[in-house]
């Protein structure tokens, strides 16, 4: 009883130190200068898998080709639209990066640093490893869930189980996740249906019992024990965002960050749950994905309501803040994923879809996802 009142007071405790972070956002004016440059602290890289930052994915502007983007960096190349690697063995190791934008005229409008850590290929080579993902749409999808079971059945990998009670039509050997098409970090904290149709569209979270009193309860321990053979997962990976803040207004910067601190307050209760029922595992945020950069994508599925530029600010204010958010939280247990910059905002989606990639593109978001996990296997067996 007194263990159990420990645990119960260092929750409580957590919970608190994270509404404190809620409450103090970084202004969207403070971030990045002019064109509100943004850049994680880390991003990942593997062997003979390549890696993009994409320029449109890191500056809020609706012409980037306007810019002039200069890379400093001991390893890659500068494309017109991008900076790219692709690894070899020998670049094994962390190569600091700097991005520096500036106008037709030479003058600076910003600059941001970024480590780029590259992971020898055989990192948590035949280790255990036990993989949840949880999302929305992006993952329903299922290409990126299929694209990380691929690179993980290459050599010098881990023996991986994805856990999971979906299972689409589209998932590989072994493929299964928590992802469903307009899911929000809430309905994963609180949805309760009573009277589920065994479709995704009238069904509980999967996180969410009744407890003893007949209530629903957000009880990740009673998922792993009722759905994982009773093993937690050694990582959870989250990709979320999008249809939580799509409907917010890009023209009113405090209602913004309202919004996106409604929503991250709700992630922090989602992950304070699976700390709990899981202390040992890594909690990976995935920085949410930049939209198509064709404005006739939106037009097609969203007929003028929902126009790019305004999806692109929000999306762009959701990364700054999921960053100030997540950061420094290692100790906590808790990772960013920069999936936003390896993703091709052109060649990576159909020309009628704003938020939805195509197959490359998702494949590019499942390859940093792997690459993120191959450094966390190699931080784990120093």
């Amino acid at each position: 009883m007194i263990a159990q009142s420990r645990l119960t007071l260092r929750f409580t405790l957590w919970l608190f130190a994270m509404v404190i972070l809620i409450a103090e956002p970084c202004r969207a004016e403070d971030v990045g200068g002019p064109l509100r440059l943004t850049l994680p602290a880390e991003c990942h890289a593997v062997p003979d898998v390549e890696f993009s930052i994409y320029y449109d994915n890191i500056v809020l502007t609706e012409t980037p080709e306007d810019y002039d983007f200069q890379v400093t960096c001991d390893i890659g190349e500068s494309a017109a639209k991008r900076w790219r690697v692709t690894p070899e063995e020998a670049d094994v190791g962390d190569h600091p990066l700097t991005v520096s934008v500036s106008d037709a005229d030479g003058k600076s409008l910003g600059m941001a640093k970024t480590v780029l850590h590259v992971t020898k290929s055989d990192a948590g080579a035949n280790r255990p490893l036990r993989l949840l993902i949880v999302g929305d749409s992006l993952t329903h999808a299922t290409h990126y869930p299929n694209a990380i079971a691929e690179h993980l059945a290459g050599p010098g990998n881990p023996q991986w189980t994805m856990l999971g009670t979906h299972r689409p039509s589209a998932a590989k050997a072994g493929v299964a996740h928590e992802g469903y098409g307009g899911w929000t970090w809430q309905r994963f904290v609180a949805h309760y249906e009573p009277n589920p149709d065994g479709t995704y569209r009238k069904r509980s979270s999967p996180f969410v019992y009744l407890d003893k009193t007949g209530k629903p309860q957000l009880d990740p321990q009673q998922y792993f024990e009722k759905e994982c053979d009773g093993k937690p997962a050694d990582v959870i990976v989250f990709l979320l965002g999008i249809n939580d803040c799509f409907r917010l207004n890009p023209n009113d910067p405090k209602s913004l960050d309202d919004g996106i601190k409604a929503v991250l307050a709700q992630a922090e209760i989602l992950l304070a749950a699976f700390h709990k029922a899981a202390p040992q595992a890594k909690l990976g945020i995935c920085l949410t994905p930049p939209p198509n950069t064709r404005e006739s994508s939106f037009e097609a599925n969203y007929k003028g309501k929902y126009p790019r530029w305004g999806w692109k600010r929000i999306q762009h204010r959701l990364v700054q803040l999921e960053i100030a958010q997540f950061k420094g939280r290692e100790q906590e247990q808790i990772f960013i994923i920069p999936t936003e910059l390896n993703l091709d905002p052109v060649d990576g989606y159909p020309t009628n879809n704003g938020v939805h990639p195509n197959p490359a593109g998702y494949g590019q978001i499942g390859a940093e996802i792997f690459a993120w996990l191959k450094a966390e296997l190699a931080a784990d067996g120093r």
